[in-house]
């Protein structure tokens, strides 16, 4: 083991700098690659399906569901909307409308909303987008019948972007009621700014903050682009999907209750690979619990740990995907990953619902659900 777990707690005001982008957003889609020779992923299990639950969305980046509400669903347009479907039927209007607002180019656009914990007592949703200018926001509203005040608006996070990709923006509450936002390296390419283990920045990093008392804390580091990250809900622990660079896509876990500081040294080292690491000497690292190379994609969308009711050969397993090839893959804590015998072209995201069950979404505009079949 080149690398193992440390405790590096750092505190930072909000601050003008960051990064954000989703290469699993907006990456072109290409034609599924042959398995790399050698591997030795496990057969897929039988009796699972993807069924399709919509159709239709403008370029959908994410799914989202209101705490203990199976009946809402929120889908997340990257060119600005979050629409809001009742039982299957879309409401007239959207939750949120930043058309207009946000950029939209290459990986830039409403990237990540989440409901807050004790919503609708609490009847607060987060967004992250990126601004005209490309900048990461971080924004709070109040919500009534469905719609955004828009006169609520707060931000409680602002990130300037040196470069237009990798701007993270998934935003998920925590088991411990704190906000978590996924922050890339700040774009190009090798994080030219040795940003990501840079502690006086925000970008490279998984951040976590008091949404009623802004001030976010660096809680990992060493991130390239976390495309996608969630809490197990019965566990606590959490999982990361972290985009790689030209060779290696990453799958990251952290132990609930893990202290802050973690670093899974990017740009040291891509997946469990030197990239630009000269010396044996220096930080200290957590390695990925699961990689694969670029024979079989070229970008990583995280995704859930299957507790839903229907699908035993799913339970207790983390379920997670590539954006270019569509492949899924599952993985048990401790094993290694299944391939299954599904594909999603232009994966962009996954989804969980209050009772456990996993969706997963497609550029092309659909979301669909795991189900046993």
């Amino acid at each position: 083991m080149r690398r193992w777990l440390i405790a590096l707690p750092v505190l930072l005001a909000a601050c003008g700098c960051a990064s954000s982008g989703g290469d699993a957003a907006t990456s072109p889609a290409t034609s599924s690659p042959p398995p790399a020779a050698g591997s030795s992923q496990a057969p897929p299990p039988a009796g699972i399906r993807l069924a399709p639950v919509l159709t239709g969305l403008d370029s959908p980046v994410d799914v989202v569901f209101p705490p203990g509400d199976p009946s809402h669903m929120v889908v997340v347009e990257q060119g600005g909307d979050a629409v809001v479907f009742e039982d299957g039927h879309r409401l007239g209007r959207p939750l949120l409308d930043l058309r207009g607002k946000v950029s939209t180019g290459s990986e830039q656009g409403l990237l990540g909303l989440a409901f807050a914990p004790r919503f609708p007592d609490d009847p607060r949703i987060v967004v992250n987008y990126t601004d005209p200018s490309g900048d990461t926001n971080v924004i709070s509203y109040r919500v009534s019948d469905w719609r955004a005040d828009p006169s609520s608006a707060k931000r409680l996070l602002f990130v300037d972007q040196p470069y237009s990709n990798h701007n993270g923006g998934d935003v998920v509450f925590g088991p411990d009621g704190r906000l978590y936002i996924g922050m890339g390296d700040g774009g190009s390419a090798g994080d030219p700014g040795n940003r990501a283990q840079n502690p006086d920045v925000l970008l490279g990093k998984l951040l976590r903050m008091d949404i009623d008392h802004p001030r976010p804390q660096i809680y990992a580091l060493g991130l390239r682009n976390p495309w996608r990250f969630s809490f197990d809900r019965e566990t606590g622990d959490l999982w990361i999907g972290d985009v790689g660079q030209g060779a290696w896509e990453e799958i990251d876990h952290l132990p609930a209750g893990a202290p802050a500081g973690t670093n899974f040294g990017w740009n040291l080292y891509e997946g469990d690979h030197e990239y630009n690491a000269t010396s044996p000497a220096g930080p200290q690292f957590t390695n990925p619990v699961a990689e694969y190379s670029h024979n079989l994609g070229c970008s990583v969308t995280g995704g859930f740990v299957y507790r839903g009711p229907s699908i035993p050969a799913l339970d207790g397993r983390y379920v997670y995907g590539d954006y270019c090839s569509g492949r899924l893959w599952s993985l048990a804590p401790g094993g290694k990953p299944r391939l299954l015998a599904l594909e999603v072209p232009g994966l962009t995201s996954f989804g969980e619902d209050p009772d456990g069950r996993v969706f997963a979404v497609s550029q092309s505009g659909k979301v669909l659900r795991f189900e046993a079949g």
